[in-house]
């Protein structure tokens, strides 16, 4: 056992020495129940003799007077036998009592002196314990009953605070500390309402440690408050302070759960052994404790190696980084702190803070951008009268260089620039005047001041204080300004002058209805007179002056109630007009700035007379159009019919059941056969022609071979290469696959390029059909060595009915390369001709690979 432990084990023992002394009381009151209990039984002996004497007496008296009787003598009656025996007995009774009231006495003497030697000691002994109670370090409250007023034993050192008025010493508050007050009353409470004991340390106002013990005892309560020891006093005080940095730190623990920003506590190898209720939520933890046994980080591995090997006790590490807080990438700034027994640090979510900032930057920089771009010189300065900011207009009207500007000089320094530059008037006191100028950092309105430059410009200064410091200095040329005057007065006459020599009638009126200005054309267009149209005459009356040349009264009084209406927005008003002279007039009314309305009246007679002629001739071609279009459909339709009948008829001719024919005839059949056939695909063309035109020709899109088509058109010109004595060379990539088109027509577009070729061609040569796909597309491109196109015609080639001799063997209608084109473009392809003259030509279609299996041709 320690020293200290030992002391306070007899302290304690000592408290219960003091704590058994009512014992001795008790003990004294069951003596004195003891001696009263022995005395009455003594006085109840006594009377038991008495009595028995007095009973004998009476019995020897009877007895005696039965023996007289019985030998026959009579000296005493019963009656006096009787008598005297009560007295003898009651004279016996008085001896025996004065004998034990005697002795009786004896015996009370004797026990007087042995309870005062008794009282003596208790006496002693009492004074004994109150002479132990009675020390300076200690002082007991007892309480006798819930109602019972309280007793004080001892006292207090008066270093500690605590009255020696026993009624001031019950008032803790006033000496005792707050918290360590308000503990003890409601421990009292406690031990005089339920017996509860306790032991606590309690602190006065002036730093003192006592320890406070309460008891009970029987229907007594005890409370002994003892000044400590040196030992025990820092043992205490040890408790006390660690009782307060107990209830710090879980304080602080509080105070860190409630924050929003995450929290942590590291031992010295690294783990985390707390964390705050936001750094679980943080890391998607169900709870702090969870987020610590699992040991989920906030921060990565590297971070974590870098904090550990930057961080020391005087340099704490402090950082922004970025990492993951509730599944979302942030930025968090970090502040990890470092102590012999582990580290603490805390995450602060920035990630708004950054993107205030960087929109605070973006909005500077947009500002200072815009600034920049300026017309007006603009130059702020800060709080210290440094160049802040200037933008290229203030650079530009000074003529200052870059590295003055850049050296943020200060504004005196840049008006004594200036001056010396000879860019500033003169001025009587230029001291006086520039510290009028500088002014405006100690002024709270804006001032506004005239330079009037030596190279004759006039500035605006305007100067504004900033609420913070600084000013910004705005520098407007007025120079400019007054020219633009100049000019708008200068162009008010010439816009006036323009408008008298006018050809157009112009007439302006104001927002009352009157009339503001008119041109001569105006007035001559409406035959009044200047009285009747000068400035100030209402709408009413020139409608009076102008109702007599035309035919609709409510002209001008429309004109009027658009003046005089009170609607948002003005609407523009066009409109002709025709009078009685025969004059058309487009007129307009339009809005002007001011409320102001401009009338326009502008003769188109001429303009009238040649549109109406116009459309006149337009509705003859269209009707022209009409009728061709008609004809075209109706020759076609009748003229197929026979031709069907002829060329049937030519083949039955040409069969060998009918009998045989002679030479000449078989000549002129096969003329017959040709020309009709020709015929036929004239009124085929013709008739594709027209459902072109009439937008109704319909493809229908198809997958076929490349290869398959190729083949098919070879043999279907074969017998027209063989009659011009001309050969066919294709050439085709191996694999070309497959095209999504109108097989018909594309077969109809190549038969009548090879049919084109071959008649163009001279006999022997070869007419070269080449094929290649290309970015989707499909290319067919026909070469001839023919005669060629001259360069005049190219731009004919496509057109209807276009045909010349050129050397070809037979003539056509022209319709071959129309149709071509007509097709081509109806597949939303193209259609490109090269030829030179002597050179052959090469016609190239390019189709493209559709996707879409239906098509109708725009008219």
């Amino acid at each position: 056992m320690s020293v200290k432990e030992e002391c306070l084990s007899r302290q304690a023992d000592r408290h219960d020495v003091g704590a058994r002394t009512p014992g001795v009381w008790h003990r004294r009151g069951f003596f004195r129940g003891d001696l009263v209990s022995r005395k009455l039984g003594k006085l109840a002996r006594f009377f038991s003799v008495l009595l028995g004497g007095a009973s004998l007496s009476v019995l020897a008296g009877a007895a005696a007077a039965q023996e007289a009787s019985a030998t026959g003598s009579r000296p005493f009656s019963s009656m006096e036998v009787i008598i005297s025996s009560v007295a003898l007995g009651a004279l016996g009774a008085v001896l025996l009592s004065a004998v034990w009231l005697v002795r009786q006495r004896g015996n009370m003497e004797a026990e007087s002196q042995e309870m005062r030697s008794a009282l003596s000691d208790a006496q002693q002994r009492i004074s004994k314990y109150e002479a132990l109670i009675a020390d300076k370090n200690r002082r007991i409250v007892v309480w006798d009953g819930p109602g019972s007023r309280p007793e004080f034993l001892g006292q207090l050192p008066a270093e500690t605070g605590a009255p020696a008025q026993d009624s001031d010493f019950l008032a803790f508050g006033r000496w005792l500390r707050a918290t360590s007050a308000g503990e003890l009353e409601k421990a009292i409470d406690q031990l005089r309402s339920g017996a509860r004991s306790f032991d606590m340390v309690v602190e006065t106002q002036r730093d003192e440690i006592l320890e406070v013990q309460g008891r009970v005892s029987g229907s007594k309560a005890f409370v002994r408050f003892i000044a400590l020891n040196n030992l025990r006093a820092e043992l205490a005080e040890l408790k006390i302070e660690r009782e307060r940095l107990t209830g710090s730190i879980a304080l602080f623990q509080s105070l860190l759960d409630a924050i929003e920003q995450p929290v942590w506590r590291r031992d010295v190898e690294g783990r985390l052994t707390w964390v705050n209720q936001a750094y679980g939520e943080a890391v998607e933890a169900g709870s702090p404790a969870q987020a610590v046994e699992e040991t989920r980080e906030l921060l990565g591995t590297i971070t974590r190696e870098k904090i550990r090997a930057t961080a020391t006790a005087t340099s704490p590490f402090h950082e922004r980084l970025s990492t993951v807080v509730h599944g979302n990438r942030s930025v968090v700034e970090v502040v990890d702190v470092v102590a012999p027994t582990g580290s603490a640090g805390m995450a602060i979510d920035v990630s708004e803070a950054e993107a205030v900032r960087e929109e605070l930057k973006r909005t500077l920089r947009s500002h200072a951008e815009t600034l920049d771009h300026l017309a007006t010189p603009v130059a702020i300065f800060d709080r210290d009268r440094r160049l802040q900011f200037y933008n290229q207009a203030f650079a530009q009207l000074w003529g200052l260089g870059l590295p003055f500007l850049e050296s943020r000089p200060d504004n005196s320094e840049l008006l004594d620039k200036l001056r010396s530059d000879g860019k500033l008037p003169e001025q009587l006191s230029w001291r006086s005047w520039k510290e009028s100028a500088l002014s405006v950092y100690q002024s709270t309105e804006t001032q506004t001041n005239l330079w009037h430059l030596p190279n004759g410009q006039t500035l605006r200064v305007i100067a504004t204080a900033h609420p913070q410091g600084g000013a910004t200095w705005v520098f407007e040329n007025l120079t400019e300004q007054v020219d633009l005057e100049t000019r708008y007065n200068t162009l008010v006459k010439v816009q006036g002058e323009t408008i008298d020599h006018l050809a157009e009638a112009v007439a302006v009126f104001g927002p009352d209805g009157r009339i503001r200005l008119s041109n001569p054309a105006f007035r001559a267009l409406w035959g009044i007179t200047a009285e009747e149209a000068k400035p100030g005459t209402h709408i009413r009356d020139i409608d009076a002056a102008c109702a007599g040349s035309y035919d609709k009264p409510d002209g001008w009084r429309r004109f009027a109630q658009m003046l005089t209406n009170f609607d948002d927005e003005r609407p523009s008003l066009q409109g002709t007009l025709e009078l009685y002279s025969g004059l058309i007039l487009d007129y307009a009314v339009t809005p002007l700035p001011n409320a102001q309305t401009m009338f326009t009246f502008v003769d188109m007679t001429a303009s009238a007379r040649a549109e109406r002629a116009l459309k006149e001739k337009n509705e003859a071609l269209r009707r022209a159009d009409e009728i061709k279009n008609d004809f075209v459909q109706h020759v076609s339709y009748e003229l197929r019919s026979p031709l069907t009948n002829i060329i049937g008829f030519t083949d039955l001719l040409k069969t060998p059941g009918l009998g045989p024919l002679n030479e000449r005839q078989a000549e002129y059949v096969d003329h017959i056969s040709t020309s009709s056939s020709v015929l036929l695909t004239i009124v085929n063309d013709i008739l594709d022609l027209a459902t072109l035109d009439a937008g109704i020709m319909q493809l229908h899109y198809s997958e076929a071979s490349i290869d398959d088509l190729l083949d098919d058109v070879a043999m279907q010109i074969a017998d027209r290469l063989q009659e011009n004595s001309v050969t066919l060379a294709i050439t085709a990539p191996a694999g070309l696959g497959t095209i999504v088109a109108d097989q018909q027509r594309l077969k109809q577009i190549l038969l009548k390029l090879l049919t084109n070729a071959a008649n163009f061609a001279p006999e022997g040569s070869e007419i070269a059909l080449t094929c290649w796909r290309e970015s989707g597309d499909v290319y067919f491109s026909v070469a001839d060595r023919g005669p060629g196109i001259p360069q005049d015609m190219l731009k004919t080639v496509f057109d209807r009915f276009s045909s010349s001799a050129r050397g070809g063997k037979r003539s056509g209608a022209g319709l071959g390369l129309s149709i071509v084109e007509s097709f081509v473009t109806l597949h939303k392809g193209e259609v490109s001709i090269d030829s030179r003259p002597g050179q052959g030509t090469t016609v190239t279609c390019r189709i493209p690979s559709g996707t879409t299996f239906h098509s109708v041709a725009a008219e």
